[in-house]
């Protein structure tokens, strides 16, 4: 989501596996093609910010992630993941 469309709070409470879960309900039932079109527009729009949401919650989640360095001498530490590397 944008800066001119916000995640909603209640939103952003939510754990990754809640809001995974729900967008993938929403994906379903859009899916099955049996909503009204009112009902699909709304789900739509949920869906897009439970998508926002999780996508934060990874990228977060991903820069958190750091990986096990071995030095020379043997000692080791931590350093940033890069997934590149």
């Amino acid at each position: 989501m944008s800066e001119q469309n916000p995640i909603p709070a209640e939103i952003k409470a939510l754990s990754f596996e809640v809001a995974l879960r729900e967008l993938e309900g929403i994906v379903r039932r859009m899916e099955s093609g049996e909503s009204e079109l009112e009902q699909s527009i709304t789900d739509y729009a949920r869906g897009m910010a439970l998508k926002a949401h999780c996508e934060a919650k990874l990228t977060d989640a991903r820069m958190k992630v750091e990986k096990v360095v071995q030095g020379e001498a043997g000692s080791k530490t931590t350093a940033p993941f890069d997934p590149e590397a």
